[in-house]
């Protein structure tokens, strides 16, 4: 770990915290994921060797505990690394106030459909098991195609068709349902445009933007 040889206390947290991907480790941690592969479906640009690396680091530095129980391991994060939850909280503000802009290679469909699939409502569902698909122009062709299903409060995602009935799809353009599902456009305008179309039946299709709602950052107030 490179030092900055300051004895300031932001510099000596942004030893440990500076590292590339690290905070974004914290940020998958906070967001309640606690296994390896799950941490990686929210990273999903970052390799398994630094990966595994950053953990250590951060296991080492008293972030987070690593524990085993039936021949898996999981992580979570201790005492200090909680009372990261309002750094990470306020940089993710500051930055849709401040960063609004997106290109190309910030746009990930199975990044976004893990984030989708960890923040829906599930109270907001139905109690039967429900599925919305998605078709999103502009991403590569095998990841154009997504599947949500709700069932008994279990929500899961994947790019494979489960094979149930699909109670709605939604299509529209990766960029379009990312920068709805950060909160930079809403729903009704998105509709109203024609930006996104949903399919199925009429009382469904008023009911998929309140089933899926947004990013938990979307209401973050935006400059004029």
């Amino acid at each position: 770990m490179s030092t900055y040889s300051q004895f300031c206390p932001v510099a000596k947290a942004m030893e440990l915290l500076d590292e590339r991907w690290t905070l974004l480790v914290v940020r998958e941690l906070l967001r309640g994921s606690a296994h390896f592969n799950d941490l990686r479906r929210g990273v999903p640009k970052m390799s398994p060797a630094l990966l595994s690396k950053r953990l250590k680091s951060l296991s080492k530095a008293g972030v987070i505990e690593r524990t085993e129980m039936g021949g898996r391991t999981s992580y979570a994060l201790t005492t200090c690394g909680r009372e990261l939850t309002s750094v990470v909280d306020a940089l993710g503000e500051w930055g849709v106030r401040w960063i609004p802009e997106i290109g190309d290679d910030d746009l990930d469909p199975h990044l976004l459909m893990w984030d989708i699939r960890r923040s829906i409502s599930v109270e907001a569902w139905p109690r039967a098991r429900t599925v919305v698909g998605f078709t999103l122009s502009g991403a590569d062709p095998k990841a154009a195609r997504w599947w949500l299903t709700v069932s008994e409060g279990e929500v899961d995602v994947c790019d494979v068709d489960p094979g149930y009935e699909v109670a709605a799809t939604v299509e529209t353009s990766l960029l379009t349902l990312t920068r709805l599902w950060r909160g930079d456009l809403s729903w009704s305008r998105t509709i109203l445009d024609g930006a996104v179309t949903i399919h199925g039946a009429a009382a469904t299709r008023r009911a998929v933007p309140g089933w899926l709602g947004q990013s938990r950052l979307a209401s973050v107030p935006r400059p004029a």
